[in-house]
């Protein structure tokens, strides 16, 4: 893609948007041909701006990633990783990119065993960074506009301020005696001594110069020099095993998609390291549109025929799944038709498994979606995990991710009769994620694009979302605003969001479901999707997010 010319004006454009970015989100817009879904207004703003200058998908989806660091970092930012899966129109193919954190050589993996730990031991939980790696590298290989221009909306936004959102207020308030761990999270979100408001103006002139320099020297700047000591200097500090050889060799990785065709369509979602585009595979492949269309939405027998589905996925999570450049795991053979055939077989409409007994043969997180007017798309998800990450906050602005912590503890495994869990803690291996950046194709058009946030919640609210559309026809505003389900690892085997009602309940539970609520409510899904020539947004309004179509 040819690339633009970086223009003074240009850059005035986009400080001037920047500070205008004032109002409140919005859920879905429905004209245009370019749009945003995101889960801060400010970010979504961010990316069609640049798209609306010359960019394209993958440039707007590179600026709602800075910008979302900026606004909303109890979910994302430079001190994380993620993943993201492009459909390039005019070439007529995807491309996946994994920027996941990568462990230390000198992981402490017995620590693992006994968490949680303590605040002199967070550092443990960090990770190598990927994001800005990440974010380079899809900008370098598709990108259009110059690579400061893409950064530029972040570094005004945390130079010059921007308006706290309501959920970074609420989160705020939530976590105060937990964030305030950490002398800089204090001195910028809890101004004396109280948390933000929404709406107040925020600043992070540290994270503003950073992104200064990240915008004129690229990744070089953070992965080496003074940024990269700091990095090192403060997880090492709290207990952490990072390297400033670690963060000059760090690499993202090209990786190939998991493709399904179903029912005419072409579903393209995330592979290794994360489980979750196994969860949507394996689903699509035990029904078909038919059986889950008869069945309905809102009935007792649909939401638990896709509970088993996905019971039986996170039971194959736990027994195969790792990072697959540390050791061999035979995705095909995991979701291949026949062996989902055999699984078809076992699962009864009025029977629920429990969790270890399939496969026996048998809020930390930001989801992003761009689409342009020449039909590329982008579906990113990018996080720190937990919020606010590792609550280490370093000299530079940077808030560093938590993301070891989903490496699994040999107790989680046990019941499956392991001796050891492929996803556990090894220098160099990146974690297995619930991340599930999802794109859909029909006749070689992008028609879908989706992903969430909420960690164990991502993959199943996914999973509904994509049927929401395909099967049931829910537009992405709809969808996000329909009550969904999960499955959870003990004790009950579905939880149900507020307001489900006493026959839905019973109906569960007579066909052997453990019916309980849901106890959080930060998960969240951002969609766009094509219907009749028209480009369709939405936010999740769990997490007050805003997506435009311009």
């Amino acid at each position: 893609m040819r690339r633009q010319k970086y223009t003074p004006l240009f850059a005035f454009l986009l400080i001037a948007l920047t500070l205008l970015l004032v109002a409140p989100g919005v859920t879905a817009q429905q004209a245009g041909r370019r749009a945003a879904a995101t889960e801060n207004e400010l970010a979504s703003r961010a990316a069609i701006a640049v798209m609306q200058a010359g960019g394209n998908a993958v440039d707007g989806a590179v600026a709602a990633a800075f910008m979302a660091g900026v606004v909303s970092p109890q979910s994302s930012g430079i001190g994380g990783g993620g993943f993201a899966l492009v459909w390039l129109a005019e070439a007529q193919r995807g491309y996946l990119l994994d920027f996941r954190e990568t462990a230390p050589q000198g992981v402490d993996a017995a620590a693992f065993e006994r968490r949680p730990l303590g605040d002199a031991e967070r550092g443990k939980y960090v990770g190598v960074p990927g994001e800005v790696a990440g974010l380079f590298e899809l900008h370098r290989a598709h990108g259009k506009r110059p690579w400061k221009d893409v950064v530029e909306p972040a570094r005004s936004a945390a130079k010059l301020g921007f308006p706290l959102g309501k959920f970074l207020a609420s989160s705020l308030a939530s976590q105060e005696k937990r964030l305030k761990v950490d002398a800089t999270l204090a001195s910028v979100f809890f101004p004396g001594g109280k948390p933000a408001v929404a709406g107040a103006r925020v600043q992070r002139p540290l994270l503003g110069a950073t992104l200064e320099r990240i915008a004129a020297e690229g990744p070089k700047a953070l992965y080496e020099g003074p940024i990269a000591q700091d990095i090192v200097d403060t997880a090492r500090a709290a207990g952490g095993a990072l390297t400033l050889e670690e963060l000059r060799s760090y690499r993202p990785i090209e990786r190939k998609p998991i493709e399904v065709s179903w029912e005419g369509y072409r579903v393209l979602t995330m592979p290794l390291p994360s489980a979750g585009g196994m969860m949507v595979a394996q689903t699509l492949r035990l029904f078909s549109k038919q059986e889950l269309a008869k069945l309905g939405r809102e009935s007792g027998a649909y939401q638990h025929l896709i509970a088993e589905a996905m019971r039986g996925s996170l039971a194959d999570r736990m027994r195969h799944l790792g990072d697959g450049d540390h050791q061999k795991v035979d995705m095909d053979a995991l979701v291949a038709e026949g062996r989902m055939a055999q699984r078809r077989k076992t699962i009864a409409i009025d029977r629920t498994h429990a969790l270890p007994r399939f496969g026996l043969e048998g809020q930390g997180t930001h989801h992003l979606v761009t689409m342009d007017e020449a039909g590329n798309m982008v579906s990113l998800t990018t996080t720190v995990n937990r919020s606010f990450g590792a609550k280490l906050v370093t000299k530079s602005g940077i808030v560093l991710n938590d993301e070891l912590d989903d490496f699994t503890a040999q107790k989680d495994v046990a019941p499956f009769a392991l001796a050891q869990s492929p996803n556990r803690p090894r220098p160099g291996a990146r974690p297995l994620s619930s991340m599930t950046p999802t794109i859909v194709l029909r006749d070689g058009k992008a028609v879908l694009g989706l992903g969430g946030s909420g960690g164990p919640t991502i993959a199943t609210n996914v999973t509904q979302l994509l049927l929401d559309n395909l099967v049931f026809g829910l537009s992405p505003a709809e969808a996000v605003k329909a009550r969904r389900f999960y499955v959870p690892s003990s004790r009950a085997t579905i939880l149900l969001e507020d307001g489900a009602s006493e026959a839905l309940k019973k109906d569960l539970a007579w066909r052997g479901e453990i019916v309980a609520t849901m106890p959080f409510k930060s998960s969240a899904v951002q969609m766009i999707a094509v219907h009749q020539g028209r480009v369709l947004a939405a936010s999740d309004p769990r997490k007050l997010g805003g997506a435009i179509v311009k």
